[in-house]
């Protein structure tokens, strides 16, 4: 379906959702603005020193359905990645991307499933938490289920493999982020400027000229109450 036919709501929903996730660090949109809105291809960065996929540049793409936010999105890794959780076709084995309501065959529970109260951002999330985290109780791929409970080092060392290989796919002049925060912003340093040409004498602090005057006449009264002294006692 084109941009110009899909529904009102979708459209909205989508360009909102996109324009905020263009902000993140830890996710990349290769192409420019035109991107598909029912179809997004970006990359996915695992950041997290603790994590066996760290560093890694994950491609991925995410199909959504006119009806969306009704009905989940679609999403899969455009590279094999060993993994419990992740069929050999790049798809995923995670509850927030099953349609909504409760699965009594699988024992999900509707809250633990897609609904409209999600969103991309929701998901990209859970899946970085999965990629750490694994469901081994209901793999995808059992062999990487087995070897990741078994064999954790070559579970790893397979982890570390694959994070290389997905490096590659890092654009020219593209710089990986090493922390979730963003840069802080840059000084200014024409507030810097400011103080060091502003001298002391350009802020005067104390009394106003009206407070001096009031002082000169409260003298001036002081001094007339001494001459009427003087002349009372002289009078006596």
């Amino acid at each position: 379906m084109s941009r110009t036919t899909m529904p009102t709501g979708a459209k909205t929903r989508l360009m909102s959702e996109l324009k905020t996730l263009r902000k993140e660090n830890w996710i990349n949109f290769e192409d420019d603005d035109s991107t598909n809105l029912l179809k997004w291809r970006f990359a996915l960065m695992v950041i997290n020193s603790d994590s066996a996929f760290n560093g890694g540049y994950f491609r991925a793409e995410m199909v959504f359905s006119d009806d969306y936010p009704y009905s989940p999105p679609k999403f899969r890794f455009l590279i094999p990645i060993t993994h419990p959780n992740i069929y050999a076709d790049g798809r995923l084995c995670i509850s927030i991307l099953h349609t909504p309501g409760e699965d009594r065959m699988s024992g999900e529970e509707a809250s633990e499933r897609w609904s409209p109260l999600q969103g991309a951002e929701s998901v990209l999330r859970s899946i970085l938490l999965l990629l750490d985290n694994p469901e081994i109780n209901s793999p995808a791929d059992v062999d990487a289920s087995v070897l990741y409970r078994d064999h954790r080092d070559d579970y790893n060392s397979q982890a570390r493999a694959t994070v290389e290989r997905s490096r590659e796919s890092i654009p020219t002049g593209f710089v990986m982020p090493k922390t979730f925060d963003p840069a802080p912003p840059p000084k200014n340093d024409e507030d810097a400027d400011f103080w060091a040409e502003s001298g002391d004498d350009d802020f005067d602090f104390g009394g106003s000229d009206s407070d001096e005057d009031d002082a000169d006449m409260d003298d001036d009264d002081e001094g007339d109450d001494e001459d009427g002294s003087d002349d009372e006692q002289e009078e006596k």
